[in-house]
């Protein structure tokens, strides 16, 4: 096993997944939106705000497209998928763990997204960003995990273990 690359929409619980999964595999961990609030110095909705969406969307992809690593969770910003780019080099870098969450979950999660950086435009909503992405999701995905009510994000990360195991 090479690489494990989480994808999935904000709120799925990646970036925790991710922390978990490297410390009960012995992996290190790349959360790719920490990375990119490091590099450029600010918040993701910061950079949104004052350099607009397509610079970000670019950074990101740029980011997801350079990475090169062996034992590692990635967990990917959930915008990083619509690169074609980066999405090809995470792909050519180990497993796609695509963690699905339904949309009524995520609302609940996210009740207030306003300042945590999620790639959208203007007028877009939490349903058109999933509806859109969706598809991406799936497309790039080896394995997927869904989310079960009720399940700790220990128990998705067995899930995700017991999958990786079968496969």
């Amino acid at each position: 096993m090479d690489n494990l690359i989480l994808i999935g929409m904000p709120g799925s619980g990646k970036s925790t997944l991710g922390v978990i999964l490297a410390r009960r595999l012995g992996y290190g961990y790349l959360d790719t939106d920490s990375f990119i609030s490091q590099r450029e110095k600010c918040t993701l909705q910061k950079i949104i705000d004052e350099k607009g969406l397509d610079k970000f969307l670019e950074i990101e992809s740029s980011v997801g497209s350079e990475i090169v690593c062996d034992r590692v969770i990635i967990a990917t910003g959930g915008s990083m998928v619509m690169s074609k780019e980066a999405m090809e080099n995470l792909k050519s870098l180990g497993k796609v763990i695509f963690i699905d969450v339904e949309l009524k979950e995520l609302k609940r999660r996210l009740s207030d997204y306003s300042d945590r950086g999620i790639a959208m435009k203007n007028g877009e909503t939490l349903e058109d960003i999933y509806s859109t992405r969706l598809p991406y999701y799936e497309k790039y995905a080896d394995i997927t995990v869904r989310y079960k009510e009720g399940n700790s994000l220990e128990d998705t990360a067995s899930d995700i273990i017991k999958q990786l195991n079968s496969n």
